[in-house]
């Protein structure tokens, strides 16, 4: 599974980062950044830039990483969306499974 998550900004990014990986929820996080963010919240159009993480796990964490992400979050209702990965190279799907606990 690829999981995407916004955060306000790379450092964020990186500290939720580190924390996935050094619990072994996650194998690796791809931080993007700064990206152009334009949407609704409560009411009012925003514009902010933010960093943008893209973090490999297997479908048995994700669950668990959206809790851990949600307690590292400072955002009140923080973007993360679980993407299945349909293919891809088997010795790299291995890996993520070996490295998640």
């Amino acid at each position: 599974m690829m999981i995407y998550i916004t955060a306000k900004n790379a450092n964020e990014a990186e500290t939720i980062a580190n924390a996935l990986v050094e619990e072994r929820l996650v194998a690796c996080v791809n931080i993007i950044g700064p990206v152009r963010s334009i949407y609704r919240w409560k009411g009012n159009i925003e514009r902010e830039s933010e960093a943008v993480m893209v973090a490999k796990t297997k479908e048995t964490l994700v669950d668990k990483v959206i809790e851990r992400v949600k307690a590292l979050h400072s955002y009140e209702c923080p973007c993360i969306e679980a993407i299945p990965i349909v293919n891809g190279n088997p010795a790299y799907l291995q890996w993520i499974c070996d490295e998640t606990e």
